[in-house]
């Protein structure tokens, strides 16, 4: 009974979900269902001090980076230098070879720390006109751009300052640049099977006769012609978010070593921070400040009158995101405590190999939360410890967990109520039954690619 009341309450926020009632308001009203049903007693107690500490200290530790990034999207979108970089890219690849240059577009941009839902809306308009141009059905928009902005940058790269990558450094006291090798091969497989896939889907389309299709909604206007900005120019925040996370990395822990204490005037007595577990979240966060100063820097004049609205914008998308996220993360803390999650988790236990047992505990939870982020947090702060424990008692470092911790968020987390799904759908002006079972398909491949660079490690012990 206990693990039906569970699953219930997993199934209830999936559906509120799906319908597209947001998850700020029904995730504690699923997660004190769940509650009320195993003690009513419980329900004012697991509220204040389970459900709210835990958005709470996700909000205390995260929200800078979903703000930061925010900003930094909206700054490199209205300045024109997003629009510069897809034009170069799509110079460089070839109009002709639509599906390679969109992906790259995107992951150039999620790679260099522009937020995935901004990349919706900065590569849609191209996407759109070069489909057209090369008769390719609009259906497949969405898995492409899913392709490039929501897999192997968004987790999988090392050094990639998106929330996926960022998370596990809090828990294994490790870097955005953790097992670089494993990142990079499971990056290469996400890359070319992603790739392998959509032309099969492109040339089964073109056999039937199938065009980019009439009639559709929400079709990008005519792109305003505007000066042109240098790709060399447009390019160099995101090089400096990439360099700036990379040296600052570095930087703070030989600055401040393991632990930071400061004391102001103020101050009844000295706060501490533990650097080593913040050290990834300061550098992103610094690296993502510079960012946006190299964009006002490189285009004060452009910005200076659109800057106002495009921070208000900013500000208001990223509470909403981290909100989200938030909510997810403490509805998956109270889940975690209920009786039925110590059934699902004395489950997953029994798997003996410490990787296959976080990629399979993660990937479940991200496809229940459908939140990568969320269901990552919460399977870390319930499982770490345990993770932790197996994977010293195996010899296996760290940087590995990290690694693999990160790509699992980011495979089943694409159910049909994660967030990035509802947007790219809604920004494309196509259905669930049009174009979903391409994002799942592409992001099915991320899933597989989890245990690819688990089998590459036991192989040959490279990380």
């Amino acid at each position: 009974m206990s693990f039906l009341i569970a699953l219930a309450a997993l199934v209830l926020l999936m559906l509120v979900a799906y319908r597209g009632f947001s998850v700020i308001l029904f995730a504690p009203v699923a997660a004190m269902l769940a509650v009320l049903a195993t003690d009513p007693a419980a329900v004012p107690t697991v509220f204040t001090a389970v459900f709210m500490e835990r958005v709470a200290g996700f909000l205390k530790l995260y929200f800078p980076v979903f703000l930061l990034g925010a900003v930094f999207g909206k700054v490199i979108e209205v300045s024109g230098f997003s629009r510069s970089i897809v034009t170069a890219v799509i110079g460089i690849v070839g109009a002709r070879r639509a599906i390679l240059s969109i992906v790259l577009v995107s992951a150039v941009l999620t790679y260099g720390g522009v937020s995935l839902f901004v990349v919706v809306f900065a590569v849609y308009p191209f996407a759109a006109e070069m489909f057209r141009q090369g008769r390719i059905p609009k259906r497949l928009i969405p898995g492409t751009i899913a392709l490039g902005a929501f897999s192997f940058t968004m987790d999988a790269m090392p050094g990639t300052p998106q929330i996926q990558n960022i998370i596990p450094t809090t828990f294994f006291m490790t870097t955005t640049w953790a097992a670089a090798i494993l990142g990079l091969v499971g990056s290469a497989f996400i890359l070319a099977t992603g790739l392998g896939y959509l032309e099969w889907r492109r040339r089964l389309a073109l056999a039937a006769g199938e065009d980019y299709g009439k009639t559709h909604i929400n079709e990008p206007e005519p792109a305003i012609e505007r000066a042109r900005i240098s790709p060399l120019i447009a390019v160099l925040p995101l090089v400096v978010v990439f360099a700036g996370n990379r040296v600052l990395t570095s930087a703070i822990a030989a600055a401040y070593g393991a632990k930071a204490e400061a004391q102001l005037a103020g101050m009844a007595a000295p706060v501490v921070a533990d650097v080593s577990a913040l050290t990834a979240i300061w550098a992103v966060q610094g690296a993502l400040v510079a960012g946006i100063l190299t964009v006002l820097a490189l285009s004060f004049r452009s910005l200076l009158v659109r800057f106002a609205e495009a921070s208000k914008a900013a500000v208001a998308g990223a509470l909403l995101a981290a909100m989200n996220t938030a909510s997810e993360y403490g509805f998956g803390a109270v889940i975690a405590v209920l009786p039925g999650f110590l059934t699902i988790r004395d489950s997953l236990a029994q798997i003996q190999n410490p990787l296959v047992n976080e990629a399979i505990t993660i990937s479940t939870l991200a496809g229940i939360t459908g939140s990568a982020s969320g269901g990552l947090s919460i399977a870390l702060a319930a499982m770490a410890k345990q993770f932790i424990a197996a994977a010293e008692a195996a010899h296996i470092p760290m940087e590995v967990l990290h690694r693999i911790a990160a790509m699992a968020s980011g495979g089943m987390d694409t159910l049909p109520h994660n967030g990035a799904v509802i947007t790219v759908l809604a920004v494309t002006g196509l259905t669930h039954r049009q174009s979903y079972g391409d994002i799942f398909a592409v992001t099915i491949i991320k899933t597989v690619a989890v245990f690819v660079v688990i089998g590459f490690y036991a192989l040959t012990g490279l990380y």
